[in-house]
């Protein structure tokens, strides 16, 4: 049993931390499907990133930039752990079930298409995912130590822009450079993250932000 000394995670963290590794884990699968937005073409992880954005800069409002910053840093764990197993996973022969008839067949080549990624887009994952994600939890609370506890929408979505643009052109660059012209794809992704970032962050930060003081018992 824990001691008196053992300090209480605060509920709404508990629970903040656990959506952010499962988001986390996600994102690059949702990323295999382009979608579109009007005469925008983005990638599906775009959501699952900007939950991790709003989710980040909920816990830096609630517990404050040190907790925020290590809630980013601790999302490496289940990212590199879900990367592990999906190699794995992929170098271990199916079972003679999943090559008996052509639909199995099929859902096994599905598969591997959609888990496989190179070692440049697993660099670039990684390397975008910390250094954008720092940097919304940073510019967030470099606003909120200018305008205190006021404008939340405003500190939310200037970091949300910020750090998915930041995003965008590290993981295109990392990935796709030398490949073929990365200039069209920067500017579809800059403008789709933006626009939603202006949309969905401001309301959804509330929201978050809400909840995380209801479970906690009204800061």
């Amino acid at each position: 049993m824990p001691s008196a000394e053992t300090p209480a995670i605060p509920p709404a963290l508990f629970l903040f931390s656990l959506f952010y590794g499962g988001m986390v884990c996600i994102a690059g699968v949702l990323g295999n499907k382009l979608i579109a937005l009007g005469p925008l073409t983005v990638e599906g992880g775009i959501f699952a990133f900007l939950l991790l954005v709003i989710t980040s800069s909920a816990v830096a409002e609630l517990y404050g930039q040190r907790i925020a910053t290590r809630l980013v840093r601790f999302g490496f764990v289940p990212l590199i752990g879900s990367v592990l197993l999906i190699q794995l996973l992929l170098r271990i022969p199916a079972a003679p079930a999943m090559t008996a008839d052509p639909a199995s067949t099929e859902r096994l080549a599905a598969y591997t298409v959609i888990l496989s990624q190179g070692a440049r887009m697993m660099l670039a994952g990684f390397v975008s995912y910390g250094l954008s994600q720092s940097l919304n939890v940073t510019i967030f609370s470099w606003l909120k130590g200018r305008e205190g506890a006021r404008l939340l929408w405003l500190r939310a979505g200037a970091a949300s822009i910020a750090s998915q643009i930041v995003d965008t052109l590290l993981f295109v660059t990392i990935s796709f450079y030398g490949v073929f012209p990365i200039a069209g794809i920067m500017v579809g992704q800059m403008i789709a993250k933006v626009v939603l970032s202006a949309v969905l962050v401001p309301p959804l930060i509330y929201l978050m932000v809400a909840l995380g003081r209801r479970l906690d018992g009204a800061r």
